[in-house]
């Protein structure tokens, strides 16, 4: 018999016994029971419904992947500006980033302009090729090389 069944072969038998809930008795166990919410963690859950604040969460349409078509100029220094157009970049809402290859996990200072051109700041990165990723409500999306250049 493999572990996972004995331990629910003594749970059930225990919930018989003790006439203790199964959820108490798993979550004990560090293990995950599904539907039990935030009940097994002594934490309030969330109550009620704000309807206006349901009106005005924005629907993002995931079916759309964003596609980069064109960053001008394809040639820039740390601190310049360049300008990503493409498409399905989705509403201002709904656009999530911009990130540069060649300085992943660095913030990149952006401005959402419409759902088809993004214009960001070239980050402080080694000087070579890098690729220009939007990441919208429908996906990612990268573009041809750009040459950082020194500063």
């Amino acid at each position: 018999m493999g572990t996972k069944f004995s331990a629910v072969l003594i749970a059930l038998l225990l919930v018989g016994l003790t006439a203790t809930p199964l959820s108490i008795l798993w979550a004990a166990e560090g293990s995950n029971v599904e539907g039990s919410g935030f009940s097994l963690f002594d934490t309030e859950s969330i109550k009620g419904f704000d309807e206006n604040k349901v009106a005005k969460d924005p629907i993002c349409d995931r079916s759309k992947r964003p596609m980069i078509t064109k960053v001008e100029p394809d040639e820039a220094k740390p601190g310049d500006r360049v300008v990503i157009k493409g498409e399905n970049f989705g509403t201002k809402e709904c656009f999530h980033g911009v990130t540069f290859s060649a300085a992943s996990g660095k913030k990149i200072d952006y401005k959402y302009v419409n759902e088809s051109t993004i214009e960001a700041k070239v980050p402080d990165a080694k000087p070579g090729m890098t690729f220009v990723i939007v990441v919208a409500g429908g996906g990612s999306a990268q573009s041809k090389p750009l040459l950082i250049k020194s500063k």
